[in-house]
């Protein structure tokens, strides 16, 4: 579980981007790689701690593998 403010806020950031890049038509390959290029952005810049940006991509895996992160829903209708 992530618990530094910044740290929580790159995570928002990426998976935003994640479900951006999903509705946009991209798939898991396209975001693997894009993950590694926020990794690796955030350890080029020294943005945060070694072991923070190690957690960061532990939980943005965990989201990535999560289907239910990407399942399109239906919307309801009202037949009222």
């Amino acid at each position: 579980m992530l618990q530094d403010t910044q740290t929580i806020r790159y995570y928002q950031r990426l998976t935003d981007a994640f479900v951006e890049l999903w509705n946009r038509g991209y798939r898991m390959d396209d975001m693997r790689m894009y993950l590694d290029g926020y990794i690796a952005a955030l350890q080029h810049g020294n943005a945060i701690e070694p072991y923070l940006i190690h957690r960061l991509e532990e939980e943005a895996n965990r989201y990535l593998h999560d289907v239910s992160n990407f399942t399109m829903t239906q919307p309801q209708l009202d037949y009222y």
